[in-house]
């Protein structure tokens, strides 16, 4: 079954509306307004935003397979191999890299056992191995595996607006670690590509132990 034009829009659509409800709640402007009405909120906002950006998930992507059709491609012999095997390299990378993040605030655990109510996250400026590489390891590793997938028409269209929505977000993103750690981020930004690895554009462990000394978060709102 090929999508039709309705199809198209309501899929389309469906993205564009997770993507706006799951970037208004990570825009510190709305995060302060919460902090200001509702602070009680605030030392377990991270792990309800985590919560509902799984919740918000579930209608695209239950309409993307729902609308599956015939194969636009689909990776074959050789193809099939190295496709799954940079699948497989980049979930491994998601293990390794995972030990060089502050878990316990990504997750919200942190906040919410110290009852922070601070607007911004908690956490340095640490960078991983991947991050002399790329400035958002996770994003670039996220691309890996979507790319690598046979796709029909309703994968592809979701995994276009996927692929949108991770690099819309890491400029917003950047705005935030910019702010927060200042010019140990600009410098970094300088000289590190943001989603795709660049000849020459890498950064050795001694340059990145610099930064993340030089790294001087600014105070938080509260």
């Amino acid at each position: 079954m090929h999508l039709d034009p309705l199809q198209i829009i309501i899929l389309s659509l469906s993205w564009i509306a997770y993507g706006a409800i799951h970037s208004l709640l990570a825009a510190l402007g709305f995060k302060a307004l919460v902090a200001r009405h509702a602070p009680a909120l605030m030392p377990s906002y991270r792990i309800l935003f985590n919560l509902l950006g799984i919740v918000l998930l579930v209608p695209p992507l239950w309409l993307t397979f729902s609308w599956s059709g015939p194969l636009l491609w689909a990776w074959t012999g050789i193809y099939a191999w190295l496709a799954n095997a940079l699948a497989l390299a980049a979930l491994a990378g998601f293990a390794v890299s995972s030990r060089y993040y502050d878990m316990g605030s990504f997750t919200g655990l942190a906040q919410w056992r110290s009852r922070e109510h601070a607007v911004e996250d908690l956490g340095g400026f640490r960078l991983s191995p991947l991050h002399r590489y790329v400035r958002h390891p996770w994003y670039a590793l996220g691309l890996v595996i979507l790319w690598t997938r046979d796709m029909d028409e309703a994968r592809l269209l979701s995994t276009v607006f996927i692929s949108l929505y991770l690099w819309i977000g890491s400029l917003f993103e950047e705005r935030k670690l910019r702010r927060f750690h200042g010019e140990a981020y600009a410098r970094y930004q300088a000289r590190v590509p943001g989603l795709f690895p660049l000849p020459g554009r890498s950064l050795s462990a001694d340059e990145a132990r610099e930064l993340e000394t030089m790294s001087h978060p600014q105070t938080r709102t509260p």
